[in-house]
């Protein structure tokens, strides 16, 4: 695939993302379970997306509800959201992020208009009905990595009316059915989803190909998990430790589990 430079993606400018409706969050809150919250607003927007949603889903055999996983790729610009019909994730749509900001690699510090990479997770406290740009919902930027590494910032969203500095903005309509399918999956038992976000897909040829960036050993950190995925397509449990990221498998899992018993 050939990836076009990041900032004619950017095209329709830099303008900053919601901050004064929001609450400052010092990393992703815990999981409680709550349904997420709401407005009559989000109500009425939800209510208006729902028949088409569902009939989407019913066409290839999904449920409104079902467990979602989100990943996005910076290049080329796409946001996939996954869903789990209990056989494992399958995709059920990719949508073009409308605008996002900065270049490939990690955001550092508040205001450096960069958008985040890594691993990431949304609780339903992070869902934001309130906000000024239509719908949206915060990635829990910064995390236990970036904080490890001392990197500032805060309230990076996915949310609509095409407009970002350090956030994923999608058109209305698109952030209508995000939100909805997001709602409904944390209103019906999921703790919380996943967000993984990428520079480009991590496959040897792109890191290849970009091994001249100075994040290389970022993005060949962030590799193990992008690849737990593709080959399970269950979302692998990220932890850290001594400040690294730690990708732990199925595999690894059983592995740890033999080393266990053999040692009872």
């Amino acid at each position: 695939m050939a990836y076009t430079p990041v900032r004619s993606i950017v095209g329709k400018g830099l303008l900053f993302c919601s901050l004064l409706t929001l609450a400052a969050l010092g990393g992703p809150p815990p999981a409680t379970g709550i349904e997420p919250p709401s407005t009559p607003k989000a109500d009425q927007l939800m209510s208006q997306t729902k028949p088409k949603i569902q009939q989407e889903l019913r066409s290839k055999g999904f449920a409104l509800g079902e467990p979602i996983f989100v990943r996005i790729f910076k290049l080329p610009g796409i946001l996939e959201l996954w869903m789990d019909k209990g056989r494992g994730f399958e995709l059920f749509k990719s949508y073009r992020v409308c605008n996002y900001s900065g270049f490939l690699g990690p955001k550092i510090n508040e205001g450096d208009w960069q958008s985040p990479e890594g691993f990431y997770s949304v609780s339903a406290e992070q869902m934001n009905p309130k906000s000024s740009y239509h719908l949206a919902f915060d990635v829990g930027y910064p995390n236990e990595f970036d904080m490890s590494k001392n990197r500032t910032g805060s309230l990076i969203m996915v949310h609509g009316d095409c407009q970002s500095v350090g956030c994923f903005a999608m058109t209305d309509g698109r952030i209508e059915e995000i939100y909805l399918l997001a709602h409904e999956a944390l209103k019906n038992g999921q703790e919380r989803f996943g967000v993984h976000i990428f520079p480009f897909p991590l496959t040897p040829l792109n890191l290849k190909k970009f091994a001249a960036s100075p994040w290389i050993k970022f993005w060949q950190a962030l590799e193990p998990g992008y690849t737990a995925f593709e080959q399970s397509k269950q979302v692998p449990e990220v932890s850290v430790h001594n400040g690294e990221y730690v990708v732990e498998t199925p595999s690894h899992k059983l592995a740890m589990q033999h080393t266990f018993e053999q040692g009872r």
